[in-house]
């Protein structure tokens, strides 16, 4: 079944590891919980300090491959068109196995982020101008990869008049004209700006991706400067525009939330029409982030997949190392696939 997270620590508790990019903890991890006061005249024995490991290895299913060949490629590519990927600002665990594929998620905008968000690597602080060139260097890469399928997302631009709206669309436009490829955008939200959302909603990316990170109980401090109601907002907005157009959102799980606030934001998401879904582990990139709560075991993730379909979810990512672009290619696929499905059975059922 389905684990709620505890509501109390026990009577010794010690804080999860910083997560390295070696799987091990990093050097935040010697701040831990100190034990609960107690009187040792109390106590029939001594009483005897815990020997805490210096590194607490991640669990078995959280390890990831060796980086090859491939991957070397894919970054030297990155590196001689000076772009910027999330793969490699957010620390994802999957940059080897995608990089080795010659995929990548790219970054647009710059790599600071005026959002103080606390679960992301990103570096925050004062951001710099637009390139404006960087639409086309985006595009030739893709076009070097030989992507047929790319993901576009960027930093938070609050300090822009349209949170880089235009720049989006300019982006995606681009690698359309020089690729034909199917194009995913993640954006931000906007601080909520319909005119900044409408334009890049008429670049026509087949898949709006906006994620929702966590429940809304955590928002102060996972999501600061961002809203749950705007999030929503955002989705809604895109389907109601773009029927069409597939939307897209994701969270973390293992920062505190339970599994009924979770299965409360799924019911909002499916409330505006959210048409695909991504759940995975929250990784803490370093000592400064949020700590990790939980590592949620891979049967969960099964099974919180396995509920998200049945509330009508048209394709459903779910594990450990889901991203929200993870594989976006496939999912993307495969809910086209299970929509085209659906129409079949609708026009079947009406012709009868």
């Amino acid at each position: 079944m389905l684990e709620s997270l505890p509501n109390v620590l026990p009577l010794t508790a010690i804080s999860l590891p910083v997560v390295g990019d070696d799987g091990v903890g990093g050097a935040g991890e010697a701040s831990r919980l100190p034990l609960q006061d107690r009187e040792a005249s109390r106590l029939p024995l001594q009483v005897v300090e815990p020997v805490v490991p210096a590194k607490r290895r991640l669990p078995p299913w959280l390890k990831r491959p060796l980086p090859n060949a491939e991957m070397v490629f894919t970054a030297g590519l990155i590196e001689e068109l000076k772009l910027e990927t999330v793969c490699e600002s957010a620390r994802c665990p999957n940059r080897n196995e995608c990089w080795s594929k010659k995929t990548a998620t790219f970054m647009i905008m710059g790599n600071v982020c005026t959002r103080p968000c606390g679960f992301c690597s990103v570096p925050k602080g004062k951001t710099t101008r637009l390139e404006l060139d960087e639409p086309d260097r985006v595009a030739e890469a893709a076009k070097r990869l030989g992507l047929k399928y790319v993901v576009i997302t960027s930093v938070t631009r609050d300090d822009l008049a349209d949170g880089g709206a235009d720049h989006f669309a300019r982006c995606v436009v681009a690698v359309r004209e020089q690729t034909g490829a199917t194009v995913e955008v993640l954006t931000p939200d906007f601080l909520g700006d319909r005119a900044a959302i409408s334009r890049v909603i008429a670049s026509r990316p087949e898949v709006f991706n906006h994620n929702t990170e966590t429940v809304p109980r955590l928002y102060h401090k996972v999501r600061r400067n961002a809203d749950y109601q705007r999030t929503l907002d955002l989705l809604a907005q895109v389907k109601a525009e773009a029927p069409d157009m597939r939307t897209k959102s994701g969270l973390m799980l293992g920062l505190g939330e339970t599994t009924e606030e979770l299965l409360e934001v799924l019911g909002d998401l499916r409330s505006v029409n959210c048409d695909m879904l991504t759940l995975g582990q929250y990784l803490q990139p370093s000592g400064e982030h949020l700590t990790v709560e939980r590592f949620v075991p891979p049967e969960e993730f099964d099974e919180l997949g396995e509920i998200a379909r049945g509330m009508g979810f048209s394709m459903v990512a779910s594990g450990p190392f889901v991203r929200s672009s993870y594989h976006a290619d496939e999912m993307a696929h495969q809910a086209a696939e299970a929509e085209r499905a659906s129409r079949g059975t609708l026009d079947v059922v009406q012709l009868s």
